[in-house]
């Protein structure tokens, strides 16, 4: 017999046929069948004795039983279906695994009761087509985590005096299982992005192989297909839970099809029930989110055997890696060109580094305790974390000798530069260099005052520096604030009176603040 069935239908009309003066390649033509079968199932037919009339008066059960013979409609009957399920699980489990190997595998089980491959496939596609669209991507046991926030958001509500805003929703998915994670959070900017991600690692209790986020501008610097820039401390982020990010590509919403799909649920699984529910607070909102995550992971699949925890179980887990013993703990990037006091500017402090790198740009890592400098990779300072503005944190080892940082600067010769616009212009930068720790930390204040020089006059700078002195106040900040301010000056007395030209947004003599 052929190894494809013909159908019934065709099967009458084969019979119907074979009276008929229509040679065997005209016949396979007619009933789109080879030319090869035709011939088998006209020798069984003329072998059977079965005419016309008869095809139309006998029921097919026993037309097939008298052309087919009782053998070979036991035997269709005695084939063992292969398990779909398992061979997708499979096909996820490993990457190596293939349609192949699973039917070689099948066929040593089940022997002479086992489909041929050919069959044993055609099964498998069938039932993979009635999956939903998003489900047929195929993604393998532990290896992608994908990541995304959700377009909802969910209003807070300020209770006792406290600020209202909209919580967002942030959304993970593991690739094989599917199994969710979701939380609020009170913004979308990178420490928020970062610990969300921290959270998620932690309630799956391992790390993915692959991170998979939607080019959000907090993870990637740049978006492109091919090369992709990412956000420094997203990639340390990674780089602790030996991950790798790999945003999908623009534009290609396909590439992160089950965080869509998961988003989606989650949208309607937990917001949808919480649609009716006040909170005031992101713990409280959270802690409703989470028997409702619960529930989502637990639900069982329509289509396919188990829910989402127990195939993450099952599949994910074990592939994953272990999370390192001690949390990531957040970090931030910033690239800086060292000034010419050995010094850069972070949150408005400044912190020191070794003197021979001024000019140099290097990269500073800084966390709520502490402060990292980083020249080509290494590690060249190490500050404790200050948040006093203004203010400096130098480290002895990191002075030049003589604390001469830079040949063409001095103290000595800022103080000449001051004194040959005035002698109160004079005293305001020697007041500069002597109010620091040391004079090259005065530096940048003094810089500051031969721009103002350059914006308003040098006869401008010395009467707002008279005046500063007299207010008692002889800093780079009150100078730049009476200049600024000479709009709303007011006429002064003899004594503090000054002669400030009008310039810009000054009215004119004898004003002051």
């Amino acid at each position: 017999m052929p190894n494809e069935r013909i159908s019934m239908s065709k099967l009458k009309r084969l019979i119907g046929l074979q009276s008929s003066n229509l040679s065997v390649r005209a016949l396979a033509r007619a009933l789109d069948l080879s030319i090869g079968a035709v011939s088998k199932y006209l020798r069984a037919v003329r072998a059977a004795g079965i005419s016309a009339a008869d095809a139309e008066s006998l029921p097919e059960a026993e037309l097939e039983l008298r052309v087919f013979g009782p053998t070979t409609a036991a035997k269709a009957n005695a084939l063992v279906a292969p398990d779909c399920a398992w061979i997708h699980n499979e096909l996820k489990r490993h990457r190596h695994v293939t349609l192949q190997l699973l039917w070689e595998e099948y066929a040593e089980r089940y022997v002479k009761a086992a489909y041929q491959r050919s069959a044993f496939c055609a099964i498998y596609r069938r039932w993979e087509k009635r999956l939903k669209r998003s489900m047929r991507q195929r993604h393998f046991a532990g290896e992608k985590l994908f990541v995304d926030y959700a377009g909802r958001t969910v209003p807070i509500h300020g209770r006792g005096g406290e600020e209202s805003f909209h919580a967002q929703l942030f959304v993970a998915a593991m690739g094989a299982s599917g199994c969710a994670y979701a939380e609020a959070t009170r913004t979308q900017t990178l420490p928020d992005w970062l610990a969300s991600h921290v959270r998620a690692l932690e309630y799956y209790g391992a790390a993915p192989t692959i991170l998979v986020p939607d080019n959000p501008r907090v993870g990637v610097t740049r978006a492109d297909r091919y090369e992709p820039e990412l956000q420094r401390s997203y990639e340390e982020l990674a780089s602790h839970y030996q991950a790798v990010i790999i945003p999908a590509r623009p534009y290609r919403p396909k590439d992160k099809s089950r965080v869509e799909l998961t988003v989606l649920l989650v949208c309607r699984w937990i917001l949808a029930r919480l649609r009716h529910q006040r909170f005031f607070s992101l713990d409280e909102l959270n802690a409703a989110i989470r028997p409702l995550l619960a529930e989502l992971n637990e639900r069982s699949f329509q289509r396919l055997p188990g829910s989402r925890r127990s195939v993450f179980e099952a599949l994910d887990r074990p592939a994953m890696r272990t999370l390192p013993s001690a949390p990531y703990v957040y970090a931030e990037w910033k690239e800086r060109t060292v000034a010419f006091d050995y010094h850069i500017e972070i949150d408005r402090h400044y912190y020191s580094v070794p003197h021979a790198l001024v000019g140099h740009s290097v990269w500073a890592r800084f966390t709520a305790t502490s402060v990292e400098v980083f020249f080509r990779s290494e590690r060249v300072a190490s500050h404790i974390r200050s948040y006093q503005r203004g203010a400096h944190t130098t480290l002895p080892e990191h002075m030049p000798k003589a604390h001469r940082a830079h040949a063409q600067w001095s103290p000595k010769r800022l103080i000449q530069w001051g004194e040959s616009i005035g002698s109160n212009t004079g005293a305001v930068v020697e007041h500069l260099l002597h109010s620091k720790p040391h004079p090259e930390q005065g530096y940048r204040a003094c810089l500051g005052l031969l721009a103002l020089a350059r914006e308003y006059g040098e006869s401008r700078l010395e009467a707002a520096s008279a005046l500063a002195r007299r207010l008692g106040s002889p800093t780079r900040k009150s100078v730049k604030s009476i200049l600024e301010s000479g709009r709303d000056l007011r006429p002064a007395n003899a004594e503090l009176a000054l002669d400030l030209p009008a310039h810009g947004n000054v009215r004119g003599p004898g004003y002051y603040h």
